[in-house]
């Protein structure tokens, strides 16, 4: 072997092993820009189900609060006109929730007490369990929804990380076409960095692996 087509063999070999490495981890990024999506696609879903479960317990709240309302009106309605047997049917009829407001409420002597509340709507006591899972499942959704552009970054990180391994494989690939000992090296040198660089970065990212 004569001592010019050693230098070439060299350059050749380690433009070789470039292409190899470079394409193990081109794949790598592919697979997990894939999984990445696939999380997000997920969360997506997730987001859409925990909205809906919201919205529905929303719609139970204002509906039972709408209950209130008419229930504490036909009862304040019967308590003015002294009907108190009709008071006291609407009474027995408010729900578990807002029956205690209101004896809370009464407790204030609204009639008597000019700081009392205006109604069982203003006590802090009235609280509808609906109307606080409707507040969780937001929060919950908001918080899902922060996982999903989560996911969404560390997919497009890894689709980068293919470009950038696209470029190292482009000086691999064109240093085996020059001719020039000195052009080839430094073409290769410079794919081996845009590599190196890329595999630092790509190391610093989350890993989805799960089946």
């Amino acid at each position: 072997m004569t001592e010019r087509r050693r230098p070439q063999l060299s350059v050749e070999i380690v433009a070789t092993l470039l292409l190899a490495v470079t394409a193990v981890t081109t794949a790598w990024c592919g697979y997990q820009a894939t999984r990445w999506n696939g999380e997000q696609a997920k969360t997506s879903a997730a987001v859409s189900a925990t909205r809906f479960q919201a919205a529905r317990a929303a719609d139970l709240a204002n509906a039972q609060t709408e209950v209130d309302v008419a229930t504490f009106t036909q009862w304040v309605d019967a308590y003015a006109r002294n009907e108190q047997e009709l008071a006291t049917f609407y009474r027995t009829r408010f729900r578990d929730e807002f029956g205690p407001v209101v004896e809370a409420w009464i407790a204030t002597r609204p009639l008597k007490n000019p700081d009392a509340p205006l109604t069982p709507f203003a006590m802090p006591q009235y609280e509808l369990a609906a109307a606080t899972e409707a507040g969780e499942l937001d929060q919950k959704a908001e918080g899902l929804g922060e996982d999903v552009r989560t996911y969404i970054q560390h997919a497009s990180n890894y689709v980068l990380g293919v470009v950038l391994c696209a470029v190292a494989l482009f000086f691999a690939g064109i240093s085996t076409k020059l001719t020039s000992p000195t052009l080839r090296t430094a073409t290769v040198a410079t794919g081996w960095l845009v590599f190196l660089g890329t595999v630092g970065w790509v190391l610093t990212f989350p890993i989805s692996v799960a089946v």
